[in-house]
């Protein structure tokens, strides 16, 4: 985690404002390797480390505040292929680790909040069961986050290969007075095709929201980053590095220093 503070000065008086930025390395995983796929469909699987905990080790090494780890197995239906190499990746760093991918019912919740996995994203539960979400989120406040996967204007569920009738804009009107701690919004259309962040989009579901918003799908170049910032907004939390990473678009700890000059 990053925390800059700026500098205004107003009518003789110093005033100094805390933006807080992230850069979120992430490891999706498949059959328990390391994997990256393009715009979430399930045939599209690139391998790139077949031991994702030694990855988890790298980044932690790299000096990343914060790991955002996907099982795709469970997202697409595929229960429990991961589990172990989940609980190996927890043991075996010490930074946060933001979890998401087919958690469906409150088990899954508390499953995942014993092996201490320290925040938890939400996608189609939140979606089709949203009142027991939101009573989760009474129960583990601050550590769970709302998915916002957007595909054109609807939010998809189920590994992204299901259409609902919800806009971005329901979800936010359903959880912003919750207890979770914010949204992960989601460009399907953008995901793993290194294209370019879509500012736009952000833009309009930043305004949507006073919570912490966490962006990911089409991060291309450290000019994301500078446009990502200029956004100039209090909750927003970081932007997942995924393939961007993998292919050497972006070197992390550059990153960090980007925005640590432009925040």
């Amino acid at each position: 985690m990053l925390c800059i503070y700026k500098r205004k000065l107003c009518k003789g008086f110093i005033f100094f404002k805390e933006i807080i930025v992230n850069i979120f390395p992430a490891i999706d995983l498949k059959d328990n390797k390391c994997v990256r796929l393009t715009k979430g469909k399930d045939n599209t699987t690139i391998v790139f480390n077949e031991d994702p905990v030694s990855q988890a080790k790298h980044f932690e090494q790299m000096g990343c505040k914060r790991l955002h780890l996907v099982d795709l197995d469970s997202a697409f239906g595929r229960r429990d292929i991961n589990s172990r190499t989940v609980k190996k990746i927890r043991k075996a760093i010490s930074i946060p680790i933001q979890l998401g991918g087919g958690i469906r019912n409150e088990d899954d919740v508390k499953f995942f909040f014993d092996i201490n996995i320290d925040y938890l994203i939400i996608g189609s539960f939140s979606a089709t069961e949203p009142d027991r979400v939101v009573n989760l989120s009474k129960n583990y406040p601050d550590k769970i986050y709302v998915s916002v996967d957007i595909l054109g204007d609807r939010v998809m569920i189920k590994g992204w290969e299901q259409e609902t009738t919800l806009n971005a804009g329901d979800v936010y009107k359903k959880y912003n007075e919750s207890n979770i701690r914010g949204y992960v919004l989601t460009d399907i259309e953008n995901d793993g095709m290194l294209s370019g962040l879509n500012i736009k989009l952000i833009s309009k579901n930043i305004k949507l929201t006073e919570k912490k918003l966490i962006v990911g799908g089409g991060l291309s170049n450290y000019g994301d980053i500078i446009n990502l910032l200029a956004i100039n907004s209090k909750n927003l939390e970081g932007v997942i590095s995924g393939k961007s990473y993998y292919v050497g678009k972006i070197n992390l700890k550059k990153a960090q220093e980007l925005i640590n000059k432009n925040a």
